[in-house]
C-alpha cells in the first residue's frame, strides 16, 4: 500500500513541482529557453523540450538508484514522475499542442477546459502576462464553464 501511495504522491508532487518550476523559473530565469514554446517557430522540436529530458533523466536516476538498492519507495517515486511525463506528453503535445496528430479534436469537458486554460497560457507570447501554469491544476472557471456546455448539448 506505502508503494501505491509513493506512485500516487509523487505523481500529485509533480504537477505542483511543474506549476512552480512553470511560473515562477521558465518564466523566470530560464525564460530564454522556455520562450521556444510560446514563440515557436515551426518544426517539431523546440530548445523547451530540454526540460522534457531534465524531468525525464530525474525519472530514471529515481528508478535506477531504486531498483539498484531494492528501496521501493525510490522506484515509486520514479515510477510517479514518469507516469506523470507520460500523461504530460499525452494531453500537453498530443491533445493540446497536437504534436503527434494521434487523436482527434477534445470533445470531453475536463480535456475542453485544460485546452481552454493552456491556450490563454500560450495568449502572452512574452515572459509576463501568462495565466494556467498547471497541466491539470486549473483554474475552476474554466472547468465549470466547459461542464455547464456540455450539459447543454
Amino acid at each position: 500500500m506505502i508503494l501505491v501511495v509513493s506512485v500516487i504522491l509523487s505523481f500529485i508532487g509533480m504537477e505542483l513541482a511543474s506549476w512552480l518550476i512553470h511560473r515562477y523559473i521558465m518564466h523566470g530565469p530560464l525564460w530564454n529557453i522556455h520562450k521556444t514554446h510560446h514563440q515557436h517557430k515551426g518544426g517539431w522540436l523546440e530548445l523547451n523540450d530540454v526540460f522534457t529530458l531534465f524531468f525525464g533523466g530525474l525519472a530514471v536516476i529515481f528508478l535506477v538508484v531504486g531498483l539498484e538498492h531494492n528501496n521501493g519507495v525510490l522506484t515509486c517515486t520514479g515510477t510517479g514522475i514518469t507516469l506523470y511525463g507520460l500523461t504530460y506528453f499525452i494531453v500537453h503535445d498530443m491533445l493540446i499542442h497536437r504534436r503527434l496528430k494521434l487523436f482527434g479534436r477534445v470533445k470531453h469537458p475536463f480535456l475542453k477546459a485544460l485546452a481552454e486554460a493552456h491556450q490563454d497560457h500560450h495568449k502572452s507570447r512574452e515572459r509576463d502576462g501568462s495565466t494556467s501554469f498547471g497541466l491539470l491544476l486549473i483554474d475552476i472557471k474554466y472547468i465549470r464553464k466547459h461542464f455547464r456546455q456540455g450539459r447543454k448539448t
